[in-house]
């Protein structure tokens, strides 16, 4: 059975669950035609394929009835073995006196709502389409040699919402009660109050008065929480200076003049071991101006020697 078909009948048995009452080990009530598939397809053991298909924890049970076996006996040699095969299934009670076909035996044992949770595997199409009507009536039926389930009808959906509708509101027998249970603020008011007036008075005045429940329920906003401490990584704590340390560590001052283009940078620093003030004078215009004196007092003394050695040779 391959991957989607299998989730698609996973779907169905858990639609029939949730909503239906179904429960394991599920029943299968099996008619003389889908009997005589099975044997013609060879899909035998026929509860391990059923087991398969509704993906049970353990094989269901077969069931059949009289009506059934009276049915495959009238139709001869044909289905001989059928008949043989549903001879071995349990047979469910029937309650009419007479034999009747297998049709109307089946529809009377599944009556309105299916109360016993029969799952019906036949191959008989009008059979099929009569129990589509029928809440809470999974049908199964065959295709050469594969089983399938049978998606729930629009019949059956809707009967699954508005019993779905039903439990969500409240019935005349709670309604009742909270008419006869009043609050013990409000108890004097109510027992003046003619019957009228109490049947009139809606649903929520009733549960505040009764229960003391509000109509909506306050809900507080989720703020958003701070860091976990714990993972927080903690301060160093810093170390406390003396006071004849905070005199000594003065900051450090620098001060920018611009002469034309050049800069000149004064930079004031104070030694914390000594407590004395240094100056720091970087190289400015004046600097520049010495640095070019003494290049060319060198070309003049190499252009003198130069000469000396010409003169001499």
């Amino acid at each position: 059975m391959r991957v989607k078909r299998r989730s698609k009948n996973r779907k169905v048995v858990r639609f029939y669950a949730s909503c239906f009452g179904f429960r394991e080990p599920y029943r299968v009530l099996v008619d003389g035609t889908f009997v005589h598939h099975l044997l013609s397809h060879s899909l035998l053991p026929a509860d391990d394929a059923l087991q398969s298909l509704l993906s049970a924890s353990r094989p269901p049970p077969l069931f059949t009835s009289k009506c059934v076996l009276a049915e495959l006996r009238r139709l001869g040699k044909s289905h001989a073995d059928a008949f043989d095969a549903a001879a071995l299934l349990a047979t469910a009670k029937c309650e009419h006196d007479k034999v009747v076909s297998a049709v109307d035996c089946i529809l009377s044992l599944i009556g309105e709502k299916n109360p016993e949770h029969f799952f019906v595997a036949t191959q008989d199409s009008d059979l099929r389409a009569k129990l589509r009507e029928v809440p809470g009536v999974p049908v199964i039926y065959g295709l050469k040699s594969s089983l399938f389930i049978e998606q729930p009808s629009v019949q059956q959906r809707k009967f699954a919402q508005l019993d779905e509708e039903k439990r969500l509101h409240m019935g005349k027998s709670e309604y009742q009660k909270l008419l006869k249970v009043p609050s013990d603020g409000k108890a004097a008011a109510s027992e003046n109050a003619s019957d009228d007036e109490k049947n009139r008075r809606p649903i929520s005045s009733l549960v505040e008065n009764a229960l003391g429940v509000a109509d909506k329920s306050k809900f507080k906003k989720k703020r958003p929480k701070g860091p976990n401490p714990l993972s927080c990584k903690k301060k160093k704590p810093k170390p406390q200076l003396s006071a004849a340390q905070n005199q000594i560590n003065m900051p450090i001052i620098s001060i920018y003049y611009v002469v034309g283009k050049a800069c000149l940078e004064e930079l004031f620093a104070v030694d914390a071991t000594q407590g004395l003030m240094r100056t720091c004078v970087l190289q400015g215009p004046k600097a520049d101006g010495e640095a070019k004196r003494k290049r060319v007092r060198k070309r003049k003394r190499s252009h003198k020697d130069s000469k000396q050695t010409e003169t001499m040779s």
